[in-house]
């Protein structure tokens, strides 16, 4: 068939195809087209019914591959790379020997960036922060989180996180992607397309950005779909009175012309996909129609002003601030009740190459309530049992500072090699840490966790097998986990 790849014809395969009399049979005319919206992944179990919800909602796993523990994830990301030796990895050496030079034996000739490569020395930087034991489980945590350590018992602190991104937007798209190069599709879009809806009325993919100022880009295509199905994407809400942009109807027009315009685009829409038999089609009118209920589940579950006082005193002052991560916790934890699949919050700021003692007490001061209460209010609600919340960053920092080392004030730069992150609830063991790095926080000394491995956890927990949830685009199986990574069963519950 060489003549499908002349240029004329190139872009109007389908048409052609169900306009001729070939004879293809449906399987060859599928496999065509690629897989299509509601095409099972690879592995699905295609012989039973998927959910009863609206076909373009619904996940292509007619259940899960095995039970799950989590129904939905919240993943706290603090964008630009958190220090970990000053939050949660606790390295007295280094404050031993501050000021003295990285050993050549530690850092074995592993590559650095550009930003300190070329620095005389290496001096060693301990944490001018004081950490303690805390909780039952006596985890580590530096004076910066006080009300996170409130909750220590409750968290599973894996500090042996390792990435080969070495530089923000490898790192970001990696952790978000599972791939370090753009266009993959990212995690909540993946379990979007696997899991499916749990409310029709809103996104199965919502995305909240702390309303600050940016030190490293935070671009759509972090929660993009890549090459999965369009309605997958992750859609963001905003602060202010206009949560999702262009979702209101223009000024003069009802929401009965609305639902009267979309009844007839949808007839157009269904004599184009009978033409050229295109799951686009279907897909871009399921956008529309999900746009159209928005227009009233957003303004409910978007309105946080409706919460009792105690739940304001719970999250703290910042909670009153539209925009702020105390408030975009509490919206995520409204969107987690009424079944969103998957909420990710961003907070950047957290590239601290210079002035780190007092860019990080910033961060934390704005983080910190925030975090512990999402944890205690879940927790109240007898949702943190099905929840799995996840912090962290795109990579860790050195244990070296850039630039001058004072007494008083440093920096640190990337540092792919080891990083800490916590998580909890959903099936995640609580008052937990596993991993460790050597004594100078340089190297993982136990029990790596890559980020491959890090995302097939997640998917684990969810009921997903991450080798069996794939998509077939351009010629090969695609999945979030790539060609490797494994389930870590220790922090298992």
């Amino acid at each position: 068939m060489d003549f499908l790849n002349d240029p004329g014809l190139r872009g109007n395969r389908r048409h052609f195809f169900s306009r001729t009399s070939l004879g293809l049979g449906g399987a060859a005319l599928a496999s065509l087209m690629g897989e299509s919206l509601t095409t099972p992944a690879r592995g699905a179990d295609r012989s039973k019914p998927v959910d009863a919800i609206d076909p373009a909602y619904r996940g292509v796993l007619a259940q899960p591959h095995f039970a799950p523990k989590a129904k939905r994830v919240i993943y706290l990301f603090m964008s630009g790379g958190p220090s970990q030796l000053d939050l949660f990895d606790h390295k007295p050496l280094l404050n031993q020997m501050n000021g003295k030079d990285l050993p050549d034996s530690i850092r074995n000739g592993q590559r650095l960036t550009g930003m300190s490569s070329n620095q005389a020395t290496l001096p060693l930087a301990g944490s001018i922060f004081p950490f303690a034991r805390h909780g039952a489980s006596g985890a580590w945590v530096s004076d910066l989180l006080p009300q996170t350590a409130k909750v220590a018992d409750e968290l599973c602190f894996i500090r042996s996180l390792y990435t080969e991104a070495i530089n923000h937007d490898p790192a970001i798209t990696f952790f978000q992607t599972g791939s370090q190069i753009a266009g993959r599709p990212s995690m909540g879009s993946w379990l979007s397309y696997g899991l499916g809806s749990a409310n029709q009325n809103l996104p199965t993919f919502c995305v909240l950005i702390s309303k600050r100022p940016v030190d490293q880009p935070l671009y759509s295509r972090l929660w993009g779909n890549g090459f999965l199905p369009s309605i997958h994407q992750g859609v963001q809400f905003r602060a202010g009175a206009e949560p999702v942009l262009y979702l209101e109807n223009p000024p003069g027009v009802s929401s009965a012309s609305r639902r009267k315009m979309l009844d007839r685009l949808r007839e157009l829409h269904q004599i184009e996909y009978d033409a050229a038999l295109d799951p686009a089609v279907n897909a871009r009118i399921a956008q529309y129609e999900m746009a159209y209920r928005m227009q009233s589940s957003v303004p409910e579950v978007a309105g946080i002003a409706s919460e009792p006082e105690h739940i304001y005193d719970l999250y703290g002052p910042d909670a009153r601030n539209p925009g702020s991560f105390a408030a975009n916790c509490l919206l995520a934890r409204r969107l987690a009740e009424r079944g969103v699949r998957f909420i990710q919050l961003y907070h950047p700021g957290w590239d601290h190459h210079g002035g780190l003692p007092g860019g990080i007490r910033q961060l934390t001061k704005e983080t910190d309530h925030g975090c512990a209460a999402l944890i205690r209010d879940l927790k109240q609600r007898g949702m943190l049992d099905d929840t799995l919340v996840l912090w962290g960053g795109e990579f860790g920092r050195t244990n070296y500072s850039q630039g001058k080392l004072t007494p008083t004030d440093y920096g640190r730069d990337h540092h792919p090699r080891c990083f800490t992150i916590w998580a909890a609830g959903g099936g995640i063991k609580p008052g937990f840490t596993f991993g460790a790095t050597d004594d100078f926080g340089y190297n993982v000394a136990e029990n790596p966790v890559h980020v491959h491995d890090f995302h097939a956890t997640i998917l684990a927990l969810l009921g997903i097998d991450h080798e069996r949830l794939t998509f077939k685009h351009q010629g090969r199986y695609y999945r979030l986990t790539d060609v490797s990574g494994n389930v870590v069963k220790d922090v298992l519950a």
